[in-house]
Order: structure tokens, then sequence, then C-alpha cells
């Protein structure tokens, strides 16, 4: 029983099959890049990226041929907003990056009300103030999940999942409820709001695709990457190195202790949810990773490729001295300061290009060590071994630095995008593909395993980070 995946990331759609041995077959590919008309601002175009999902939809299913059931997965946060009617969208898509809104966050914590501008309460708050100001249009609400299960589905499903649903910040705090304070703040209506339905179970039929398979699995995409790395029980845990680092800790049953922010600077998030229960995990923030590198690239030329990041790095066996903060957004969790800046320490005459390479390498490790303890101390449970995926865990040397940086093993996915595999798993589960969590998680054959083989400096890393916080104070001040 094979299973379509649609992933709906920040750049582009993509849309293959996975087979029940875990296989990832006839994978295409569209590249659907978000604009920036200002700065600050993140948009995207609603239409075209589910035209995109359709195309590469439609090619997957007419290499690999029939499949039993639909996978849904997606970047978290960013905001559609369309005519129920017409099914044409109000506006632009407001992506998660986008900051438009740092004004009205700050205006409603003066009133009680907590929104951060990375979630989609105040995005649908924008875009309803430009397309309904007086809140007359019979408008849907959804997220990039919602947009394409609707899409999908020709307009039938109006459907999201828990996973999805408590990114938006409209969610109550257990994520079994709309909330009402916050919607009224914001003036949307709850008729608006997809239906919240399981992370696996039968949500429809994607009649828009042939054979109408079932829509039963979805999940954001961090999520996804959690359950696809076999993330499944508790103390379980993968970092996803992409342009950010998202660490995700599974914690069970019970909900963390903490309403929205621990003191190790992580969220609660629904991890998944089956037959109405909800399973729970802890999420640490690195706001650059692959950043990084690609600022190596693109704006000091220093390699000529992210891959070669690997092999100029390993000309040398350390960085001599040098220490590199990988902070060009701010710093994440533990310390969430939007004020830090990245900075490069310890420079001497005699630092090179491998040295330089290696210290951004070893400095994007040095913060996945920190997501580690970050996420130990807010979920109470040790995480002994880490898997990874993203574009960074195909960079040898980069994987031996966090090793050596968390003290602990660890283990690269077979795949890249471990997204596809946690949709996939998800959908499996509702129509029996896999018969449960640990079969699922019994799937995942890890394409490496390194060990730490030394220990880096992080007393040193700690007085480097204190060094590059708070380059502008007024940025340091915010806290959402």
């Amino acid at each position: 029983m094979s299973i379509l995946v649609c992933d709906v990331g920040t750049s582009g759609v993509r849309a293959a099959v996975v087979r029940p041995d875990a296989t990832v077959e006839h994978v295409h590919h569209r590249e659907v890049l978000p604009s920036s008309p200002a700065p600050g601002l993140v948009e995207f175009d609603p239409v075209r990226m589910a035209d995109a999902t359709l195309e590469v939809a439609r090619a997957a299913l007419a290499a690999a041929g029939r499949v039993e059931a639909v996978g849904i997965t997606n970047q978290r946060a960013s905001t559609v907003v369309w005519d129920r009617t017409t099914g044409r969208p109000v506006g632009p898509g407001i992506g998660w990056q986008d900051l438009r809104t740092v004004g009205t966050c700050l205006v409603l914590r003066e009133q009680g009300l907590q929104f951060a501008p990375n979630t989609s309460a105040t995005k649908a708050q924008a875009l309803l103030d430009e397309a309904d100001p007086d809140r007359s249009r019979d408008l849907c609400i959804g997220t990039v999940d919602s947009w394409i299960a609707w899409q999908l589905s020709q307009g039938a499903l109006h459907v999201t999942d828990p996973t999805n649903a408590a990114l938006t910040g409209l969610r109550t705090g257990d994520g079994t409820a709309w909330h009402d304070q916050a919607l009224e703040a914001l003036r949307i209506d709850p008729a608006s709001l997809p239906a919240v339905v399981d992370s696996t179970g039968l949500a429809g039929a994607a009649t828009a695709l042939d054979g109408s398979p079932p829509i039963a699995g979805i999940a954001g995409d961090q999520q996804a990457s959690l359950v696809g790395q076999g993330c499944l029980r508790p103390g379980m845990a993968k970092i996803t190195f992409g342009t950010g680092g998202m660490l995700d800790v599974c914690v069970g049953a019970e909900r963390p202790r903490f309403a929205t922010r621990g003191e190790g600077g992580c969220f609660p998030v629904v991890a998944w949810s089956r037959n109405g229960r909800f399973t729970w995990g802890v999420e640490a923030v690195m706001l650059s990773a692959g950043s990084n590198v690609e600022w190596l690239r693109d704006d000091l030329g220093v390699i000529d490729s992210v891959e070669a990041s690997a092999e100029v790095a390993a000309r040398c066996d350390d960085t001599g001295g040098v220490a590199y903060v990988p902070a060009l957004l701010g710093l994440g969790s533990p310390i969430w300061d939007y004020g830090a800046r990245g900075a490069l320490l310890g420079v001497t005459r005699g630092s090179g290009r491998a040295q330089i390479v290696r210290a951004v390498l070893e400095g994007v490790a040095h913060r996945g060590a920190d997501l580690v303890e970050a996420a130990e101390a807010d979920s109470g449970t040790a995480i002994p071994t880490l898997r990874i995926d993203g574009g960074m865990s195909a960079n040898e040397t980069f994987v031996q630095a966090l090793a050596d940086a968390s003290g602990r093993p660890v283990e690269v996915a077979p795949v890249r995008e471990a997204t596809t595999l946690g949709a996939a798993f998800l959908a499996g589960l509702a129509i029996g593909t896999w018969r449960d969590e640990d079969e699922v998680a019994s799937l995942f054959r890890p394409s490496a395993v390194v060990e730490p083989e030394r220990r880096l400096d992080r007393e040193r890393w700690a007085d480097a980070v204190r060094r590059a916080r708070a380059w502008y104070p007024e940025l340091s001040a915010l806290d959402f």
C-alpha cells in the first residue's frame, strides 16, 4: 500500500511515492520561491504554490501508478486567506518569516495577549484587515496544509491537524479548541477556520488526483521530520539542519509543564495526533544554520559551493583558536536574543581559509549542542542519541563536529528530507500500511552513525556567545 506525499516547503514543492518498505521513489520537485516586496516582508503566490503541488503530485502518480493514500507536510504558520465560494485567495500568502505584524504583537501584549509575529494569528488579521475590513465576506483562513487539502479535494475539505493548528497562535494551550479571546481580539470568525482532524486519519478524498485517494496524513514539517526519523518514543530527538535548525524531542502523552516557552527557551508542540490522542514534543530553535555556509559561499567567496565546506574545513585539525557564533538573525533557544549578531573571534595573522570554514561549521555544531541542552532542560528527559536530516546532514565534517560538541552519537537520516517519510508514515498508519508506531520506528535505518572523537571547548563557546549578544540592544529587548 503505497503513499503519495505532497511536501510544500518554503522554497519549493515536492511530491514522492513511499513504498511499504519505506523506500522513496518518483520524486518530482518545482521551485516556488517567496518574495520580499519590502524589508521584513515575506510573501508567496498561493495559486502558483497550488498549481505546482498538483503538477508534481500528478507527475509522481503517472510514474508510480496507483497509491492508497496521500500525506501532506508543509512549512508551518505561513497563512492564506481565500474566498469560500470562488476558491480564490484574497491576497498574497504571508510567509512564516514575515515580520510585518511585530508592532501589532507589541500592542496586543499590552492588552494581555501574547502573540509572536512568526505565528499565523496576526498574519491572518493583516490579510483580513486588507481584504475584508468590516468582516462581511465568507472567507476561509488556513495554513499551507489547509490550502493544499482544499486544492486536492477541489474545495470539499477545509481542514488542518493539531501540529499546524498549534502554530497558528489561535489554539488553547492544551490544543483542544480555538482560543475565543484571541479570535475576538483579532476579529476572526471561528467559522472561517478549518476543522482540526487527526495527523493520522482519513480526512477526505483527494478528488483532484487520479483514483481520488484519501488524504490520510497531515503534519507540519518539523513534526513530520520527527516521525520520519523514527523518533516516536520519549527521549528520542532529531535536528533538521536547513536554512535554520530545529530540534524536536518526543516527550509522550503528557503536555510539557510550561505554557508557552520554557526556561530553556523551548516551546511545547503537538508532535502528532492519532485516534484523538496527542503525543507531545518540545522544540528548540536555531535561527540560522545552513545560511552561514551560504554566507561563506555567496557573500565572502571563501568556498565555491556548500559541498566544498566539508573538504576545506577538513584541511585543518582544529580552528586554531578561531570561534564563530552563527547569529546572523539573532540567537534562538536557549537565549532568544534578536539583537545578537554573528561574530568571528580569535582571528590571527595565521588564521586561514580552512580555519575560518571549520570555525563556521563548529559554530553551527555548538548551536546544535545548545539546542540539545535546552531541550533536555525543558523536557525533563535525557537525549542519548541525535538523529539529523536537512542539507547539512550530508556534510561529514559538520556531523563529526556535532557529535564532538554534543558528546553524543549522531545518526544521519537515510534521506535528506525526512519530512516525506514522516507524512507517509502518518498516512500509512491510518490505512494499515504499518500497524503502529513501533513498526514505524523499526523502519529507521541511518545512513551513517558518527561517534564523538573529541570534546569541543564548550566553556570557550559560551564566552563567544556572550560577546555576540545584544549587538543591537533595542532588538534584544524584544521578547516573543
